[in-house]
């Protein structure tokens, strides 16, 4: 019985939840909010908000590139962000001549997705046109 009783028990385990992920579309966002300067802030301050700790944070835009390699098409001319947390990893997208934001955060450490895209909505002013929470098994 209890050879049983521990299969039951690592099967619930290994199907148990992992951690979850926030995917949030914001539209018709304030382009000067896509600033290296503001979403470093960003992530300063939604990671306070949720309590994750920041760990690595990398950029990818066209600072530093040069004019003929710049970006130019709508759904590429932005900036991307990784900003690495203890236990995972928050990411943006932001495209400028669209003003859209594309955020997602995911991490096995539990926290409040609705206080994150509440927070998120507000920072970027926008509007929120797809909201959604993965469980991550």
């Amino acid at each position: 019985m209890k050879k049983e009783q521990k299969k039951t028990s690592s099967k619930k385990a290994r199907y148990a939840a992992y951690g979850k992920e926030l995917i949030l579309d914001l539209h018709e966002c304030d382009p000067k909010t896509f600033s290296r300067k503001s979403i470093r802030k960003y992530f300063e301050d939604v990671c306070i908000l949720i309590d994750m700790e920041r760990c690595k944070l990398t950029w990818w835009d066209d600072v530093g590139v040069s004019e003929d390699e710049k970006q130019t098409e709508p759904h590429l001319k932005g900036t991307s962000a990784v900003q690495f947390i203890m236990t995972s990893s928050i990411v943006i997208h932001t495209l400028d001549l669209i003003e859209n934001v594309y955020i997602n955060i995911f991490s096995c450490k539990d926290f409040n997705e609705k206080a994150a895209k509440e927070f998120s909505e507000k920072w970027f002013e926008g509007r929120v046109v797809n909201f959604k929470i993965i469980e991550r098994l």
